[in-house]
Formats: C-alpha cells, sequence, structure tokens
C-alpha cells in the first residue's frame, strides 16, 4: 500500500535531505550517520514499519534550509492506520522532525512527478545587528533595502524562461527552462520576505534570485539588471548565493484529484 506524508523539518543540523552514498559521505558522516533528513526519515519509517523503507520526496531541500510541508511518499504492507504512521514516526524522530499527517494515496501517487507546482519562503532580517533569537531560520542583511524595487525588478523573471544564470554549476538538472509563477517582495518591519513559486526548481535557484534581488534593494544595480542577468544565461554575472538559513520548502502543490490534505492541494 501506498502512503504519502507531510513531514516538518529544521534543517539545520542535517547535510540536506538527500541520503548520502558511500561514495558521497566522507568518514566522519559515515561514522556519525544518519545525517540527511532522508536518512533520518527513513530510519524512523522502518522501525514502525518493522521492514526496510525508502522515500521519495517532492523537493529535495539543501543542507541548512528548512521545510513547513515536505511530501514523501513510501511503500508498506504493515497493518498500521495513519495514525499509527503519524505519531509512532515522530516519536522515532529527533526533536527536529515530525509527521504533520498520513494518507494513503493511489499507487500511481508519486510525491514528486505528480507535483504541479512547488513553494518556497525566504525571510531576511534587515537591521544593523544580526539577530539572536531564531537565528537559524532567518537570514541577515545589514545595508538598507528598498523592497518595493525588489519586488519589481522580480517580477521580469516570471513566466516560462532559462534560468541557467541562477543554478549553480553542480545543478544536475537536463535543462534549465522552469515556470516561475510568483516572486513577490515584502517587507513586515525589519523582516524582508520573498515568497516564491514555480513548477519545480533548479539547485540553488532561489537563494541565487535572492542574492540578485538583494544588490537592486540595496541600490547597487539597478532594477532592469535582473532582466539583463536573465538574458545572460551566465551564472557569473548574477549576485552572490543567500544564505541557507533563511530558506523555508512551504511545501508542494498537487491537483485536488489526488485525496491529500488542503494545504498541498491547489487548483490547477
Amino acid at each position: 500500500m501506498r502512503y504519502a506524508l507531510g513531514v516538518e523539518y529544521d534543517g539545520s543540523e542535517y547535510h540536506g535531505w538527500q541520503r548520502l552514498t558511500a561514495h558521497d559521505a566522507t568518514p566522519d558522516e559515515t561514522a556519525s550517520a544518519p545525517v540527511t533528513l532522508q536518512a533520518t526519515l527513513e530510519a524512523a519509517l522502518s522501525k514502525v514499519a518493522a521492514h526496510p523503507v525508502a522515500t521519495i520526496c517532492a523537493g529535495r531541500t539543501d543542507a541548512g534550509v528548512h521545510a513547513e510541508c515536505q511530501v514523501v511518499h513510501f511503500d508498506s504492507e504493515a497493518p498500521r492506520t495513519t495514525r499509527a504512521w503519524t505519531l509512532g514516526v515522530t516519536a522515532a524522530l529527533p526533536p527536529s522532525m515530525r509527521i504533520r499527517w498520513c494518507a494513503p494515496v493511489p499507487d500511481d501517487f508519486n510525491a514528486r512527478f505528480s507535483a504541479r507546482a512547488r513553494r518556497y519562503r525566504y525571510r531576511l532580517l534587515n537591521h544593523p545587528v544580526r539577530p539572536a533569537l531564531g537565528r537559524q531560520f532567518v537570514a541577515w542583511e545589514r545595508r538598507p533595502l528598498d523592497a518595493d524595487a525588489m519586488h519589481r525588478a522580480a517580477q521580469q523573471l516570471l513566466g516560462e524562461r532559462d534560468f541557467s544564470a541562477f543554478r549553480t554549476v553542480h545543478c544536475q538538472a537536463a535543462h534549465a527552462r522552469r515556470e516561475l509563477q510568483r516572486l513577490d517582495v515584502t517587507r513586515e518591519g525589519d523582516v524582508v520576505v520573498f515568497t516564491v513559486q514555480a513548477n519545480a526548481f533548479l539547485h540553488h535557484q532561489v537563494r541565487n534570485m535572492v542574492g540578485s534581488l538583494l544588490e537592486v534593494g540595496a541600490g547597487e544595480r539597478p532594477e532592469s539588471w535582473i532582466a539583463e542577468v536573465l538574458e545572460g544565461l551566465d551564472r557569473t554575472l548574477a549576485g552572490p548565493t543567500a544564505p541557507a538559513q533563511g530558506l523555508v520548502f512551504v511545501g508542494p502543490r498537487y491537483p485536488r484529484d489526488w485525496p491529500l490534505p488542503e494545504e498541498v492541494l491547489f487548483d490547477v
């Protein structure tokens, strides 16, 4: 039987989502495993299921990135209720992770390929002094920022485009074309919030877009520069990669014909 899980986590202490292979891991990482979110979740699921469990996620997050509602699917014939999966797996997880919900789904549901959109939120404290409380969930920029200018500049990125200028050199995607559906920049007191939605994202795409928009917000670049960077298709022309700790994977979005909680559904 196939199940979908909504998973919330603080990614501060992990080496990202994806399970490390023996080839990927250093000796220190191997000795202290599990060090990734996927390995940690699969260990807890396997304990509750009483057999090895493998997972597929909606979107792999980098080291230090958090998730409000990551969605994964797994298969198991273990006689467990959705309540048992939710509570049992959460009890077997460290405090930095929890299961929000569990739902039985058809065998053709795939957490990654069934998703039609993914949403991220990036929060940044714009203040002369760095944060102390909650610093693992917010980035910091001391330069005064013009959120309205960043929002106007960001609208030049919307639509289906080639985002080669905003992908890391380590990105393994077959191509750089993505449909950016939303990129809003707002200010809430001293905190600047970037809300981003696309059909899918390239490796470091959100953080690279934010890093470039910060150059506009600080007055270092004109608003039109963002379009020039996009059209240049060259990562070296864009701004620096924004820090990971401000980034939260809000979650994927699925068509309403899947039997999932409202928080991950939308009208296509």
